[in-house]
């Protein structure tokens, strides 16, 4: 992928503090808990991606997304000019009116995992009436807080030749987030200055 070249800021090149950086905010080791994708009976597109100023070494593109508090455990996110909404359960002190980041996880993986079965049907001009993707998963019993184990289940459309399925389904693992969860990316958390 070509590189851009990286413009200044107002005040020079902005450094971005890592998890090996002194002083940097605490950041957060994030392990790949066990994903199973089963069958049962391309890159992602439409992102547009920005430039982050920053002295990393290598220049990638950035795709941003912001959350802000609402109300009570209840937070809105946009992303790109979309809106969705994240809240707790009310067994877990929340108000219930969205599903839980957790939650979302699971969904991200089963929406990829969805669109790349979808993208495949569609490539080898075959129906999609029917492609369905079903997720569950198991949180933890001891600390940190986690997913341990997520089962994705994709359920092909009824129509789907039988010399078609192993192919459905190895394109259907190899999704982004599924990629991503095999190679995790650096993940930092930290605080504005």
């Amino acid at each position: 992928m070509p590189t851009r070249p990286r413009a200044p800021g107002p005040n020079g090149p902005r450094r971005t503090p890592s998890a090996s950086s002194p002083g940097s905010a605490s950041a957060v080791d994030w392990k790949p808990s066990e994903v199973v994708i089963e069958e049962k009976g391309p890159a992602m597109t439409g992102t547009a991606p920005q430039t982050l100023d920053t002295d990393r070494r290598h220049d990638a593109d950035v795709h941003r997304l912001e959350v802000a508090h609402l109300d009570h455990d209840a937070y809105a996110v946009d992303i790109r000019g979309h809106h969705l909404q994240v809240d707790q359960p009310t067994e877990a002190g929340g108000t219930d009116t969205a599903p839980t980041p957790t939650e979302l996880f699971a969904a991200s993986l089963a929406t990829c995992v969805a669109f790349y079965a979808g993208r495949y049907l569609q490539r080898h001009r075959l129906p999609r009436s029917g492609l369905r993707v079903r997720a569950e998963f198991t949180m933890a019993t001891d600390r940190p807080a986690r997913v341990t184990a997520l089962r994705v289940v994709v359920v092909p459309p009824p129509d789907l030749p039988r010399q078609r399925r192993d192919a459905l389904l190895a394109v259907a693992s190899h999704c982004t987030v599924h990629n991503t969860l095999h190679q995790p990316p650096a993940v930092t958390v930290e605080l504005e200055p």
